[in-house]
């Protein structure tokens, strides 16, 4: 491992390559379990064992949004592990105690076993409306980490702050928030900007500084399309 992290934790852990290109190591101590996003093991011991199941109960079901999680347990000894989020971008770490993070749907990355992962549904008050209308509740007391795309920025929030939804990674308990369009109708319709968040309260809002979709519309031009043929060639 590189250098261990000092900040509060039950698992000790490393971050590795980032900002860019953020890899999480882990060392699962003897007879412990971590939660992971199911696809985002890179390596590990061979003494650990390997159990995956869906999150999200009633709730993901509801949503339609799939959560699966894997259970890594070290049941041979002390074991590491490396896990690497799909997107290229930053890792974060944040320590629960008796409380709740909100994460949008793409976040999560993994989490000691005491923490309860579940899948808010947010209907048509969905907070991501931008993306998908749910997010992953995380509470109880343990380690989380969470990945972003492209860099990650901490706010404190002490009365009131506006986000873009697309850009909001995650948040703690005590903000309540108001989703809106970031100005009327037809000017966002004309902008191409989209809804915006209003957080008030206390708390954290961790934000990241690129949009996958925005990402995407840049990159469309330079696509290769193959030409369709006429129908008298």
């Amino acid at each position: 491992m590189a250098d261990i992290n000092t900040d509060r934790t039950d698992y000790p852990y490393s971050l590795e390559s980032q900002p860019a290109y953020g890899m999480l190591n882990v060392k699962i101590p003897a007879g412990k379990t971590l939660k992971v996003e199911a696809s985002a093991m890179a390596w590990m011991d061979s003494s650990l064992s390997l159990k995956t199941k869906m999150g999200g109960g009633l709730k993901r079901l509801v949503s339609g949004e799939n959560l699966f999680i894997s259970e890594y347990t070290a049941s041979k000894g002390d074991a590491e592990m490396g896990i690497a989020p799909g997107s290229p971008g930053e890792i974060g770490h944040f320590y629960l105690e008796d409380s709740k993070v909100y994460l949008q749907n793409s976040s999560f990355l993994a989490a000691s076993p005491d923490l309860e992962i579940s899948v808010q549904f947010q209907g048509f008050k969905g907070f991501f409306s931008g993306e998908k209308f749910f997010m992953i509740e995380c509470s109880g007391t343990g380690d989380l980490w969470y990945n972003t795309y492209g860099g990650l920025i901490e706010i404190d929030v002490t009365d009131n702050y506006v986000v873009d939804t697309g850009y909001i990674v995650g948040f703690t308990e005590g903000l309540t928030y108001d989703v809106h369009p970031v100005a009327g109708l037809k000017s966002t319709f004309f902008s191409g900007e989209g809804l915006v968040c209003r957080f008030s309260g206390s708390g954290k809002v961790w934000i990241q500084t690129r949009l996958a979709s925005a990402f995407v519309n840049w990159a469309d031009p330079f696509r290769r399309v193959k030409k369709k043929k006429n129908d008298n060639d």
